[in-house]
């Protein structure tokens, strides 16, 4: 078993912590120590958030069954964080962060677009988690008589966002201790708060559920990857690329998919229960989805929940700060990593005040953000999965950095395959509770899937046809290139003719 101290890097815990110096550079082998279970914790730690729970509400919301949405949570958190092991492979190949080894995929400036993209999946995510932990902070302040209003709320998002922040900007040495600390309290605090609220599950309710459709199962499982899996796959290699070359790939995507789907498993599971059980509860999560979960609770136990929800959701939106960060150097911006992260955490702020204070109707919205960018992100893995599949050797770590190199500077096909897949998968998903995407699902009707308002309208064909056709569009014609490529010999020293390392 992992010792809660054996993070990637060994020696971190006995040195002085200071503002990680690489941005997307390659990890020199002196710096590259541990093994694959110790990837264990970032990825728990990151998705051992209370969220989980409210997804049980989220999939029932489909109109499924207790069984159908515990097939679909399943089989989503699974096939999801297992691709995010596969492309977790790439790391401890390489070296270098997610969207630097793309390029190998889709060329050196090629790859900036597929690197935007991330970057706004992972601002996107890191804002959602942010405003959420702040909803959830005033909910327990206000149960408790204590405030909850506007002066509570902005409270709560400075605290918040300073963690975030703060984590983003150090880089990897204190985000694996935070990790670590962030995976044993709520890991402990989140069993509490099951075994307190355990009683308000009514199994005759929750066995009671209708079944659904198998378009509206599609549409819950299609959910949950985006939800869990798929809003991670493009920062999967940025933790395994300091473990050595030498380490077990089938132990990097083995201990990346099991410590990521461990706890959603679990929480998906009485998340469940306990929204089959009430349909109160279901609606009152649609609308706050951390702070409904707190009026089951004794008074008690509101203070300890706080922290448990704060820290698992600043967990993951750490994670995403940093990465997001990565993705804006690899899409061209010149500027050292930290500051890239700090510039991340503003945009972040002022998205978490807009959910807080302004919008309305959040899970319509959060719904249409997950669908949106996952169809695109869905599409890069298909691209980077099928590259990733047909290389044996490890990349050329100068080319990932030379336009003139092997991997090429704007190959058009990776560029035309993402944009065509994500233009059908656009086609295939439809979000009525978001005003500003009612143009989607423009492919429903002419592929014959009774239109908008037909039974696939929800079912988010979208995001795997994009996965399928992207994955495909390159697999087939894709040998003879990357044998070419690894038939080369070595490149020069990377400061000779590379491209912003």
């Amino acid at each position: 078993m992992t010792h809660p101290h054996d993070p990637l890097d060994r020696g971190s815990a006995g040195r002085p912590l200071q503002v990680e110096a690489h941005g997307l550079d390659v990890i020199a082998d002196a710096e590259r120590r541990g093994t694959p279970r110790s990837l264990f914790w970032p990825w728990f730690g990151a998705n051992v958030s209370v969220l989980g729970i409210s997804y049980g509400a989220f999939a029932l919301g489909f109109g499924i069954s207790f069984w159908q949405a515990l097939a679909a949570g399943v089989l989503g958190i699974a096939v999801s964080f297992l691709l995010c092991g596969f492309i977790a492979v790439a790391g401890k190949r390489g070296s270098a962060p997610t969207m630097v080894l793309s390029r190998a995929a889709y060329g050196v400036r090629g790859n900036r677009l597929p690197s935007v993209v991330s970057w706004m999946l992972t601002v996107g995510w890191e804002t959602v988690l942010t405003a959420l932990a702040t909803m959830a902070t005033a909910t327990v302040f206000s149960s408790l008589g204590w405030g909850g209003g506007t002066e509570t709320k902005v409270v709560a998002l400075m605290v918040v966002a300073a963690l975030t922040v703060v984590g983003g900007v150090m880089g990897f040495d204190l985000i694996m201790r935070l990790q670590t600390w962030i995976t044993l309290i709520t890991g402990i605090l989140t069993i509490v708060y099951i075994a307190l609220v355990a009683d308000h599950v009514h199994w005759s309710a929750v066995d009671a559920l209708p079944a659904g459709s198998a378009q509206e199962f599609i549409g819950a499982l299609v959910f949950m990857m985006t939800g869990f899996g798929l809003g991670w796959v493009n920062a999967a290699a940025d933790y395994s690329r300091y473990l050595p070359r030498g380490s077990s790939s089938r132990g990097v995507i083995g201990w990346t998919a099991f410590g990521a789907s461990l706890a959603p498993l679990v929480l998906l599971l009485f998340g469940l229960l306990l929204a089959g059980s009430s349909d109160r509860l279901s609606k009152g999560i649609a609308a706050d989805p951390i702070g409904a979960l707190t009026t089951l609770l004794p008074t008690w136990f509101l203070v300890p929940f706080a922290v448990v929800a704060v820290l698992g959701l600043v967990g993951g939106a750490v994670l995403d700060i940093y990465s997001s960060g990565l993705a804006l150097l690899s899409a061209g911006l010149r500027v050292p990593r930290y500051l890239a992260a700090l510039f991340d955490g503003v945009l972040m702020i002022a998205g978490a005040v807009y959910i807080v204070f302004f919008a309305d109707n959040f899970l319509g919205q959060f719904m249409g953000f997950l669908t949106t960018l996952g169809v695109p992100i869905a599409a890069w893995a298909g691209v980077m999965l099928a590259d990733l599949a047909l290389r044996r050797r490890d990349y050329d770590e100068g080319d990932l950095f030379r336009p003139h190199g092997r991997y090429g500077d704007v190959p058009l096909l990776p560029l035309f395959l993402t944009l065509a897949a994500t233009a059908v998968g656009w086609g295939l998903v439809t979000n009525t509770a978001a005003s500003w995407l009612t143009w989607q699902g423009y492919l429903l009707e002419p592929f014959g899937l009774g239109g908008k308002t037909g039974a696939w309208a929800y079912a988010n064909l979208g995001v795997l046809a994009a996965l399928a056709l992207a994955f495909l569009g390159t697999l087939l014609p894709g040998p003879g290139r990357v044998r070419s490529q690894e038939a080369q010999e070595p490149s020069p020293a990377l400061d000779e003719g590379v491209l912003n390392p």
